[in-house]
């Protein structure tokens, strides 16, 4: 059963949610972005029935998340590939990575999947960087404010937290951006956007990213969702 629909909030976050579905359209995106591309493989990686996966698919696609290419005309075979906007999920999926490996909710063997750099091997991490200079962002110099399309709803709920910063000092190094409600630094007043690590040391070529397999292969998100 589908919950209430998002559609015309002032939210960006709220509009990923809608454009993506539920979690088990969060795990199609995982897939996807790893690599996978056909039916049965997708199902066999979610668990999922046919009935659900056809239904996430038939969602993604109604989203321009992901689209169909034939790769067989007799019978016709479908194989299923991010569009450009779909690939933007990528940032999404590596944060729920991210959090999930510091909640070790696969256990004490280390992250499941972790994604690194092409050419230097090293570990790449999610961050907090000024929208200005680059430079990584503290949690406590953070602090919401209304932007330019917000309604009356946005700029009351972020006008909320005006005596205190954004509460996310548990996970400093992360948090999410949208661009109803941008983040600025306390002291500067310059927008926050979140980048790669890698991109601050100008590492910024999608294809250098890459995720690499480890020996615990739990899947992290669906214990996280």
């Amino acid at each position: 059963m589908r919950s209430k629909s998002f559609d015309g909030m002032a939210c960006s976050i709220a509009g990923v949610l809608e454009a993506i579905g539920d979690r088990w359209a969060v795990l199609v995106l995982r897939d996807l972005s790893l690599g996978l591309a056909r039916y049965e493989d997708l199902r066999r990686s979610t668990g999922v029935t046919n009935a659900t996966l056809s239904d996430r698919l038939k969602h993604l696609e109604d989203n321009k998340l992901i689209e169909r290419r034939r790769y067989q005309v007799n019978p016709e075979r479908y194989e299923y590939v991010l569009t450009r906007k779909g690939r933007d999920t990528i940032l999404l999926l590596q944060a729920l990575a991210q959090v999930g490996d510091k909640w070790a909710v696969s256990g004490d063997a280390g992250p499941p999947l972790e994604f690194v750099n092409r050419k230097t091997g090293s570990a790449v991490k999610l961050a907090m960087v000024d929208g200005e200079t680059g430079q990584r962002v503290r949690a406590e110099d953070l602090l919401p404010q209304a932007g330019p399309g917000a309604d009356e709803l946005v700029r009351w709920r972020s006008g909320g937290r005006r005596a205190g910063p954004l509460a996310v000092d548990a996970f400093p190094e992360i948090a999410l951006t949208q661009n109803l409600i941008l983040v600025v630094v306390r002291s500067a007043a310059q927008p926050i956007r979140l980048a790669q690590v890698a991109d601050v040391a100008g590492l910024n070529d999608d294809h250098n990213l890459i995720p690499r397999r480890t020996a615990n292969m739990t899947c992290i998100l669906q214990v996280m969702l």
